[in-house]
């Protein structure tokens, strides 16, 4: 299918509506869904015609009309017309580095609890799905700064963003850059809400998220695999600044509804990524000892990362009873 241009040249493109209200407008993403399901996304534009097997529409004939009505090709091939919502938007959206899926962004924004008007620091803009939900839910008092190392991927996020929420955002901020190094110069030392980090190496900016985040604030990871979730979670144990981390992992299922046939989908969505949360501490403070020994042999001789000081096992209570001593047990050191 194909979106094809007047045969005159047309005015400028206006700039993207971010309120997605009301009647269809020029400049707004349409998504137009075929009796079998399939999404087209389209912009509409004063004088172009969408074109695919199944027939053609002209935007002209979209235009003004409200949205969840149905449009017919002259060949009798109905399109049902509806603006697209975030999760559709991302999974159709040009892309640089891979997206953080829906179910992942929504966990995201929820284990973070990103509120109106805060600070949030983002390390891997990619291609600015995660962004989208997070400059929502700070609102337009809220600010996002949002590193990225690459700036093709820069750009990409950038077009993205700014296609979806209506053109440039005054709380946003694009650095393309090292986190780890850039940050301090952006934001200023414990003045950060959140911090959402979605990177290959996210141990590598634990101290500039440190150094970022108020007390109290919160740093959520996004990792793919078991090797980098159980390296940050060490990392952020042998850091000493923050409460215990938390992982979780997120498996979406849908069910097919149809009368008495009600059953769950053959597919699903499985793993994306692991989820990895904990919090800033006051300056100076020190967590009460863990109350749970470690796993026999989970800091056995495999075991090459993060190890407490003098190579006791982190966190073990001490004592024949297997209650923690009167002190914290000696917090992992890196080595």
């Amino acid at each position: 299918m194909t979106d094809a241009p007047p045969a005159t040249a047309p005015a400028p493109l206006p700039t993207p509506r971010g309120d997605r209200h009301g009647p269809l407008q020029p400049g707004d993403l349409v998504q137009l869904t075929d009796p079998k399901g399939r999404h087209h996304t389209i912009t509409l534009v004063p004088g172009r015609v969408f074109h695919s097997h199944k027939g053609a529409l002209a935007h002209d004939d979209l235009i003004g009309q409200p949205e969840g009505i149905v449009a017919t090709t002259p060949s009798g091939v109905p399109y049902l017309v509806l603006r697209p919502l975030l999760r559709d938007f991302v999974l159709s959206m040009p892309r640089g580095a891979t997206v953080v899926y829906p179910k992942d962004a929504a966990a995201i924004v929820g284990l973070a609890d990103v509120f109106p008007g805060a600070t949030v620091v983002e390390a891997g803009a990619g291609s600015g799905a995660l962004t989208c939900s997070l400059l929502r839910a700070v609102g337009p008092a809220g600010r996002v700064v949002s590193f990225e190392r690459r700036s093709d991927f820069a750009e990409v996020a950038r077009g993205n963003v700014e296609r979806f929420l209506g053109g440039p955002q005054a709380g946003w901020e694009l650095v393309v850059g090292d986190l780890a190094h850039g940050l301090g110069a952006v934001v200023a030392a414990a003045t950060a809400h959140r911090a959402v980090l979605d990177m290959l190496a996210p141990w590598d900016c634990v101290d500039a998220v440190a150094e970022a985040l108020a007390p109290g604030g919160i740093v959520v990871a996004y990792v793919a695999t078991t090797t980098q979730l159980s390296r940050l979670a060490e990392t952020l144990r042998a850091d000493g600044r923050f409460t215990e981390p938390e992982g979780s992992e997120l498996l979406l299922r849908t069910w097919h509804l149809e009368g008495l046939a009600v059953r769950p989908d053959h597919r699903m969505t499985g793993h994306t990524g692991f989820l990895l949360s904990a919090r800033r501490l006051a300056p100076g403070t020190v967590l009460p000892a863990r109350r749970t020994r470690p796993a026999k042999g989970a800091y056995g001789e495999d075991y090459t990362g993060p190890r407490a000081a003098g190579g006791a096992e982190p966190g073990a209570p001490e004592g024949a009873d297997g209650e923690p001593p009167g002190t914290r047990p000696a917090r992992p050191v890196l080595p």
